[in-house]
């Protein structure tokens, strides 16, 4: 399997941003933090498996398999380096796994609209059994209104979500994932900001995770689920704050 990755910037340290699934892409942070991070450091963004430009594979979307996805990226890019992670929704929980597991490997991480416990995500079954007509007008306004603009760009990443839902084990493998336990979060020092909208249904998962990492802090901005659409601007000066601070 391929995974699609770009670079911007140069410089250190480098920082690794991850997208959220289903409709999600690195377009998601090339084209809203992605460009300020790069001014001072380089900046590495990777479509997820079965997403963007990556290949599909039928299997492979547990969390576990993912991180190991990140550590290829790490690999062949030679980040050998302690890297910053910023991850969004999914992209936010492999982030924390990979903090979790080799935090000796991570600088720095800002974990957005991570939903907690994981399987909370297979709370869109409903919305992905729908037609890829339906499936837009489910859509939050912000998310809606980018694809209208997309044309048929747009139409292609609905078929091929739709495509990830029916043709892969996506689902099977949201409802199966584990929650982290606190005693886990417990025991993670590395520094961490936590981002969630203030009107999203994820804020009571940030809450949480505020309580049980040590040391970490927790922003909320005017906004739901899909802050790098909904507030780029206050989500990029939260995201550079920490990293740079």
């Amino acid at each position: 399997m391929r995974l699609h990755v770009q670079t911007l910037g140069e410089g250190a340290p480098p920082v690794v941003m991850l997208h959220g699934l289903f409709l999600g892409s690195l377009a998601g942070w090339l084209f809203t933090t992605a460009p300020r991070l790069a001014r001072r450091r380089r900046v590495v963004l990777y479509d997820l498996r079965g997403h963007g430009l990556s290949g599909r594979p039928e299997r492979g979307y547990d969390v576990e398999t993912m991180r190991r996805d990140l550590e290829a990226v790490r690999c062949a890019l030679d980040l050998s380096a302690p890297v910053d992670l910023v991850g969004h929704s999914y992209g936010a929980v492999i982030a924390l796994r990979e903090a979790l597991a080799a935090p000796e490997a991570v600088r720095r991480l800002v974990l957005v609209e991570a939903p907690m416990p994981p399987a909370q995500v297979g709370e869109l079954s409903s919305f992905l059994e729908q037609s890829p007509e339906g499936m837009l007008e489910a859509l939050p306004e912000v998310e809606r209104a980018a694809m209208r603009r997309g044309g048929r760009r747009a139409r292609r990443r609905l078929e091929a979500l739709s495509a990830l839902v029916t043709e892969t084990t996506l689902l099977s493998d949201l409802a199966a994932e584990p929650d982290v336990d606190d005693a886990a979060l417990g025991a993670l020092r590395v520094p961490t900001r936590l981002v969630y909208g203030a009107h999203s249904s994820c804020l009571p998962a940030g809450e949480r995770l505020a309580g049980a990492i040590p040391g970490a802090d927790l922003v909320r901005l005017d906004g739901g689920h899909f802050l790098p659409l909904e507030a780029p601007r206050a989500l990029t000066g939260a995201i550079a704050e920490f990293l740079d601070g």
